[in-house]
């Protein structure tokens, strides 16, 4: 409803993980160095992990991206609330591989071969488990097991585990120490600060076509914005699209402070004066 009257092309504060719009702050920067440099160099297990909306998924497409036609396959796990031979079955099917494996042991055995034959045609494989947090320990003991898929030198898989903060306490668990010694690579996403929040919007409302030196949003209608996401994307993109919304209906073309809270306000269901 907003584009053509902010002169945008698309939404530049969408919800979906769009590997287009992400945002390099040094603290994702830093996470994207790690994820690339895990599975390039075959680390193996690699965690990430960060709070709600602080932009892990949008972190792996744009690496998944970044490895298309590097000679990686990937598989990627949105819902890991499955039982351990339905996780192996979908771990299978997202690499393409067709099994009629009616027990672990069949699973794993056509996954190793599937990674050996990946392996000698120079292909690194990785898979990626997002919300991983969900997973139970028994489950995560399978994952640790698809880690002694390798050769004498190399790991025929790259596993990265991609969770909210209580994955690190799940891992914590003392069942799990063989897979905790095993993960060589762990990074924490942390929030954006208030600088990087206002570069943040900029880069979004760029991406999305806004013309050249033009910024809806004023430093003090900003201020709210970060004050009230505490630096988290997902809820810095809540925010600015609810704002740019109330700017539309009220036909302004500059949000302050006042229009962002009362737009605020409204979204929660609270009256304003």
């Amino acid at each position: 409803m907003y584009k053509e009257y902010f002169g945008l092309r698309e939404a530049p504060f969408n919800l979906t993980p769009d590997p287009r719009f992400i945002f390099f702050s040094q603290k994702h920067l830093d996470a994207f160095s790690c994820l690339l440099y895990g599975i390039e160099s075959r680390k193996g297990f690699i965690q990430i992990t960060g709070e709600i909306g602080a932009g892990k998924t949008t972190l792996c497409r744009a690496v998944l991206d970044k490895l298309k036609g590097n000679q990686t396959h990937s598989a990627l796990i949105l819902n890991p609330r499955l039982s351990e031979l339905y996780l192996l079955r979908t771990i299978a099917e997202d690499f393409g591989i067709v099994l009629k494996a009616r027990n672990k042991k069949e699973c794993f055995d056509g996954l190793n071969q599937f990674l050996l034959e990946e392996f000698h045609k120079g292909f690194n494989t990785v898979l990626i488990i997002d919300e991983a947090q969900d997973l139970t320990p028994k489950t995560l003991e399978q994952v640790r097991l698809l880690s002694n898929l390798e050769t004498n030198r190399e790991k025929l898989l790259q596993i990265v585990l991609i969770g909210q903060p209580e994955l690190r306490e799940t891992l914590d668990d003392p069942s799990l120490a063989q897979l905790r010694q095993r993960i060589a690579i762990r990074f924490h996403l942390t929030a954006l600060d208030r600088s990087e929040a206002e570069e943040y919007i900029l880069h979004r409302l760029n991406v999305a076509g806004l013309p050249e030196g033009l910024n809806p949003f004023l430093p003090e209608a900003i201020n709210f914005i970060y004050e009230k996401s505490q630096g988290i994307p997902r809820l810095i993109n809540k925010l600015c699209d609810i704002a740019l919304l109330a700017a539309y209906a009220r036909g302004v073309q500059h949000i302050d402070e006042k229009l962002t809270e009362e737009a605020f306000s409204e979204s929660e269901g609270v009256s304003v004066g």
